[in-house]
């Protein structure tokens, strides 16, 4: 790879790469700027509140990761933040498209919601997302979901073939070190 060297561009220092190419300070920090910009939507819903329009929840939140339209009509954004992360928030909108309610949903309060019987979507209206499906015998699914814990586990749904619920409930995160006690995770080996 080409070492690059110190020049001047128009007057102003700059990198010049091997192949000729140049970047001036003044490029980097528009670079820098721009890529600050982007991420100017943030991770939580910050000032998003109750009266809030639909354009100032996604301007704050980004683009939602999903749309659901709720069983009496309201509508509802996910707002995932994975397939690692440990938050979901959700965003419901009454007729006019303002905010009546928002709630991070990757608790113990809601996974409680979900029961054998329920469907795919009525899982995802409630959850969102799974940061993991995984296909089993008689074409079933595991969809799996972070959140925070201190415990190394995940909450996960099981599907039979017709997209309903079979089971749910906690089970240890695949890739942890299968020990709970966090003192126990931190000794040296």
């Amino acid at each position: 790879m080409p070492r690059p060297r110190v020049g001047v561009y128009n007057g102003v220092p700059a990198l010049r790469a091997g192949d000729g190419s140049q970047m001036t300070k003044r490029h980097s920090l528009s670079m820098l700027l721009l890529a600050g910009l982007a991420a100017c939507a943030g991770y939580g819903p910050g000032a998003v509140g109750v009266g809030s329009s639909e354009a100032q929840a996604v301007q704050t939140m980004g683009e939602p990761t999903s749309r659901y339209t709720m069983p009496d009509g309201s509508r509802r954004l996910e707002f995932a933040r994975g397939p690692f992360g440990r938050h979901t928030y959700m965003v419901d909108l009454d007729a006019q498209g303002r905010v009546v309610n928002v709630e991070q949903v990757l608790d113990a309060r809601h996974f409680a919601r979900v029961t054998p019987g329920q469907t795919r979507d009525d899982v995802l209206r409630t959850l969102g997302r799974p940061g993991e499906r995984v296909g089993m015998m008689r074409d079933g699914q595991i969809w799996s979901w972070r959140y925070a814990n201190n415990d190394c586990l995940w909450w996960q749904a099981q599907f039979d073939a017709l997209g309903v619920v079979t089971a749910a409930g906690y089970a240890p995160e695949r890739g942890c070190d299968g020990s709970n006690d966090r003192s126990a995770r931190m000794m040296p080996r």
